[in-house]
């Protein structure tokens, strides 16, 4: 009977001890060091998401408008018409915009002739400083929001590493005020430090396979602004495509 009154009570204090494990025990736990680090984790989170969800969509509409685009304007008789089509294009789509600085800056130089502006820079040389402007300023926008990944991939392990190493050091005091090395003791900080470092890794994760998806993506479209700017140039610059006379 003894025996059976002792393993119930065994029972019950397990059963205990795993309810404070429990995310809601530890959560009601908290100090102020355990909140600072729950909620940077979730703010990290919740922007690493947001981030993945726009780059995401940011990238399946350039993919699926670059090729039309760029074979639209080539494949259009007229250059007026190919750069009226360039100008009905969105705001955020990058080809486009591209095409115009350099149709602009060959416009521009053309209105400009007899000018100093044509003597110190020729045609060439022009369309190409133009070109290389829309080309790094379409790249920055590629980047958007990669710089928060690669920082939440980086840090968010420490920062869930630090919830760990605070949950076990209250775990450690709770041993050294109650005198008893019992799993109620230490079963609640402990169980708060393994979550702890559970999340920091569940929030690094994604963020890091996002950033190298994504740094492979916008490096395969530069390829294809620096493509589309070679052939931009010596368009504008020569009346034609090298290798190819534009229809």
């Amino acid at each position: 009977m003894l025996q059976e009154t002792t393993t119930a009570a065994a029972g019950g204090s397990n059963a205990e001890a795993f309810q404070q494990m429990s995310f809601t025990h530890m959560v009601q736990a908290f100090d102020a060091v355990a909140w600072i680090v729950f909620v940077t984790l979730v703010l990290f989170s919740v922007l690493s998401v947001y981030w993945i969800v726009v780059n995401f969509i940011k990238n399946v509409r350039l993919r699926a408008s670059s090729e039309r685009v760029m074979s639209t304007f080539w494949e259009t008789s007229n250059a007026q018409d190919a750069i009226r089509y360039m100008e009905e294009q969105k705001r955020s789509e990058p080809f486009s915009k591209i095409a115009l600085d350099a149709a602009q800056a060959a416009a521009h130089h053309q209105r400009n002739e007899g000018s100093r502006l044509v003597e110190s820079l020729n045609r060439s040389e022009f369309v190409d400083r133009a070109l290389r402007q829309a080309v790094t300023r379409e790249s920055m926008r590629l980047e958007s929001g990669m710089t928060l990944l690669a920082t939440v991939g980086a840090t968010a392990p420490f920062v869930g590493l630090l919830g760990t190493v605070w949950g076990i050091y209250h775990a450690l005091l709770r041993l050294g005020q109650s005198g008893e090395s019992s799993i109620q003791a230490v079963a609640g900080p402990v169980g708060e430090a393994l979550i702890m470092t559970a999340f920091g890794l569940f929030v690094a994760i994604p963020a890091v396979l996002a950033y190298n998806f994504f740094t492979r993506t916008n490096r395969l479209t530069n390829n294809k602004f620096d493509t589309f700017a070679h052939d931009l140039h010596d368009f504008f610059a020569t009346g034609s495509r090298v290798g190819e006379q534009k229809r």
